[in-house]
């Protein structure tokens, strides 16, 4: 299959058996919408990591930024795991297909399940924070700055972002939500559900806390 493998300020997809094989099975499971945008995302969080002079493995941080929205497919329709824990677990899946050492595999299902928890993966290994600050900037816009014009515009030639990509990615998130509510508690994904759905009751903690046994 054809991969797009032109150098963006010398950041390149990796040319492995392995990234081959992820880029197929994200492109065959994923929409156009979130296989683009977790492309992007490696080459987000690459370039920032090439800028920082981090020591991270391409590959690694490849697979987890392919595998990172996974969990918001049709295919986990019925789950009641938090999406970004599914996303996680099936990295790990692939990643033990192929033998890599479980150290590896920590850190891709790291990066995976903690790209939308802010606050924890920028003081983790680089691919764990790489990933959610390629997330955050390709979502959000957040480093914007960081990137040269001139960069941004390579990445997202080569991996179009669409005029209404925001939309697009908050109705992603919705649906690949909505089945299950509880699970954006105490995360920012409950944000998706109350745009969406403005019957969608938020939990409270400081509500769980003072009904708790203890308080009576």
């Amino acid at each position: 299959m054809s991969m797009i493998t032109s150098d963006i300020s010398g950041i390149k997809i990796p040319d492995s058996k392995i990234a081959r094989e992820v880029t197929q099975l994200i492109r065959e499971t994923e929409s156009e919408l979130l296989f683009s945008h977790s492309t992007r995302v490696y080459f987000w969080g690459a370039l920032l990591g090439k800028q920082r002079g981090q020591i991270f493995d391409p590959e690694l941080l490849y697979v987890a930024a392919m595998f990172h929205d996974l969990g918001l497919t049709s295919v986990y329709r019925d789950s009641k795991l938090r999406f970004e824990v599914d996303s996680a677990n099936a990295a790990r899946d692939f990643l033990r297909s192929h033998r890599i050492s479980e150290g590896d595999i920590d850190k891709v299902w790291a990066a995976v399940a903690l790209h939308t928890t802010p606050g924890i993966p920028e003081h983790m290994h680089p691919e764990i924070a790489l990933v959610q600050a390629g997330a955050g900037m390709d979502v959000a816009g957040r480093g914007f700055e960081q990137f040269s014009d001139a960069q941004r515009q390579a990445v997202i030639t080569a991996y179009p972002r669409d005029a209404d990509f925001a939309h697009q990615m908050i109705d992603a998130f919705y649906h690949g939500l909505a089945h299950r509510p509880e699970t954006t508690f105490g995360t920012f994904n409950d944000d998706f559900l109350a745009h969406k759905d403005h019957s969608f009751q938020r939990v409270n903690l400081c509500s769980i806390i003072l009904g708790s046994k203890w308080e009576k």
